[in-house]
């Protein structure tokens, strides 16, 4: 339906919503824990190696706890068979630096996942036992694809950061261009405050960051052809992913009656609500560099 209010009011309501979002104290809230936490990423990025293994692994932990307590299962069986898994499976990754080594790590989660809902029929649900299984990749492995990017030869180091930029990135445009623009509900029923217009913006942030980013260090990976175009295709489609990954998570916080997985961040919640489109991005990223030979 075609919006007919004369030109003026128009923009003054969104000059109005502007001067409210700037006088909005959980907006500065969490701009400023936002601003940390990117410092404290970018620094991990920069060192790399053992800094950011520890570093995502203790993330993947933290992460684990949180989805575990959302289901009440934190410090049952399932919970701590995850946190092993998740161990093991960093420790192996640190090792061999390649995730096909991991494969006898699952088939033993597996059989010990199963062993557990048997052995103690029926004090588990299917579903207690599925997610049990399910964490270890929606957290420890998932969230992992960024130091399997950053260590890849020839241009790790710089491909990591697309992950940020369409995931983080998009986030924020989608919050600004949403709390300014925004008007048609996305998915209402599950996300109220998302819009059609917040998530359009983000995608297009992302792209645009993707490809100002390609302009930047193009010249520092020559390996990488027509590298702001490639840059600004792989963050399309991350962005769209990432989104995807921040709905799942609101999707399951929903099911399971929460507002947030913790108030570890401020502003943000916990590990789950700030990484959950990073969850979904850093593989998708991963797999798309792979498939266009950007690395080996």
């Amino acid at each position: 339906m075609t919006d007919k209010r004369p030109r003026r009011q128009k923009e003054e309501l969104t000059d109005d919503r502007s001067k409210g979002l700037l006088k909005n104290k959980s907006f500065w809230v969490r701009t400023i824990s936002g601003l940390i936490m990117t410092a404290i990423l970018v620094t991990v990025f920069v060192v790399g190696g053992y800094v950011m293994w520890g570093f995502l692994l203790l993330l993947s932990l933290l992460g684990q706890y949180e989805f575990y307590k959302a289901l009440k299962l934190y410090w049952g069986v399932f919970a701590w068979v995850g946190y092993l898994a998740t161990i093991a499976y960093y420790i192996v990754l640190l090792i061999f630096g390649s995730i096909e080594y991991t494969l006898l790590i699952f088939a033993i989660l597996l059989v010990a996942d199963l062993a557990v809902f048997v052995l103690t029929y029926p004090r588990y649900s299917l579903e207690q036992t599925f997610a049990g299984f399910f964490s270890v990749f929606y957290v420890g492995v998932a969230l992992s694809f960024l130091f399997i990017v950053r260590i890849h030869p020839p241009s790790g180091a710089y491909l990591v950061w697309l992950v940020v930029l369409s995931s983080w990135g998009c986030d924020i445009f989608a919050y600004l261009v949403g709390m300014l623009f925004g008007k048609h509900p996305f998915v209402p029923k599950l996300s109220p405050k998302k819009s059609v217009e917040g998530a359009i913006g983000g995608v297009v942030g992302a792209i645009v960051l993707g490809v100002v980013y390609g302009l930047i260090v193009q010249k520092y990976i020559p390996d990488v052809p027509h590298a702001p175009l490639i840059f600004g295709i792989i963050c399309m489609f991350a962005a769209a992913a990432g989104q995807v990954g921040d709905l799942a998570a609101s999707a399951i916080k929903r099911k399971v009656g929460i507002k947030d997985y913790s108030k570890l961040i401020p502003g943000h919640g916990g590990i789950l609500d700030r990484f959950d489109s990073v969850i979904m991005v850093a593989p998708i990223i991963f797999l798309i560099t792979i498939y266009m030979n950007i690395v080996n």
